[in-house]
This record gives structure tokens, sequence and C-alpha cells, in this order.
């Protein structure tokens, strides 16, 4: 082949090689959001309870830090409401585990109904509940909580005797900014439990 039909060709090898290039390229790129896709779609299992539709105890420490350093660089209240749900384990001796797991999704699924988007809700595990409660101090966590206490005992359990109603104690510990999360949830733990102990 003579230099000058060299010459000529070498515009289209270019150009081929651009063309392919590209196309490599845009396949990589709908490769790469699949996986950024896939990587999203785990990272959030990996956040969920695997029994409930709330976040697990680990997620929900996350966020409890979370709403701590926006406490301490913005000021305004934010609360934690630590919920026991009474009884499980005689549900679950009494209805076998299958009545005990659906006492904790009506839990679950009766605080989620009653707290605002921006209020985030978790199972600790077991029979532990909490609930995040921004804009919220002391008082009105308070408040809130018992409102919540009433929606998760008011009405039967799907699958249980109509004449059974969950039983809950909780407690409450405002956010402090220079308090850890797992002294937070401490906090509110120990109020539930001496709410618990002072009721019986």
């Amino acid at each position: 082949m003579s230099s000058q039909a060299a010459n000529d060709d070498a515009p289209l090898v270019v150009a081929d090689t651009l063309t392919e290039l590209q196309r490599e390229n845009g396949e990589l790129r709908m490769q790469l959001a699949r996986l950024e896709a896939r990587l999203a779609e785990v990272e959030g299992l990996a956040d969920r309870d695997g029994l409930t539709p709330l976040l697990n105890r680990r997620a929900l420490l996350r966020e409890l830090g979370r709403t701590r350093a926006t406490v301490s660089r913005y000021g305004g209240a934010a609360s934690l409401v630590y919920f026991d749900l009474d009884g499980l384990k005689a549900i679950n001796d009494r209805f076998g585990h299958p009545g005990g797991d659906a006492a904790l999704r009506a839990a679950a699924d009766r605080i989620l109904s009653q707290v605002r988007a921006s209020d985030i809700a978790g199972r600790l595990g077991g029979d532990e509940f909490a609930v995040i409660l921004v804009q919220a101090d002391g008082f009105q966590a308070e408040v809130k909580a018992e409102a919540l206490a009433q929606a998760i005992c008011q009405e039967p359990v799907d699958g249980l005797p109509a004449s059974l109603r969950l039983r809950v104690s909780w407690g409450v510990a405002e956010i402090q900014a220079d308090l850890e999360p797992e002294d937070i949830l401490a906090q509110a733990d120990a109020a539930m439990y001496a709410a618990k102990h002072g009721r019986k």
C-alpha cells in the first residue's frame, strides 16, 4: 500500500476507533449506573430491620448522631423516645413466633403511621423500638410518646385474638450535643425502665 493510500485511510481508522471507544464508554456508563443502583439497594437493605419496615439499630444510631450534630451546630431541640413492647414473650409462648412477629410488625406499622416524614423510627432489636423526634423538646416528646403508645395499643393485631391488645412502656431523652448516641439511647432506656417499674 502506498503512503498516499495509508494517509487516505487514516481518518477512517481514527473515526472507527472513536466510534468504538464511544460505544465502549456508553456500555461502561450503563454498567456503572447498574452497579450504583445495586449498591444503593444493598445499602438500603443493610439499614433496614429484617422483620419490619423500620431502620435497624446501626442505622438508627447513625441518624441519632446526625441529629445530635445538627442540634449542636444549629441549636433547636430534638428528642429520642424509647419503646418496649411489654409481654412479647407471653405472646410468643402462647401463639408462637408468628404471633410475636405479627405483634412486632403491627407496632412498627403503627409507629410509622403516626410520625412525621422528618422523624426517624427504628427497631433496636427484640421488642425495643425508638423514634427520633426532630424539633421536639422533652415535653413535646412526652406528649408525642403518649400518642404513639395509644396508637400502638388501641387496635387488635391481625392474626391474634381480638381481645389481645399490645402494651408498651416508653421513656424520653432530650438529645444533648455533649452526649454520644449510645448515651442518649441509654438515658431514654433508663427512663423507659423507670416508667415500666413505676407502673408495676
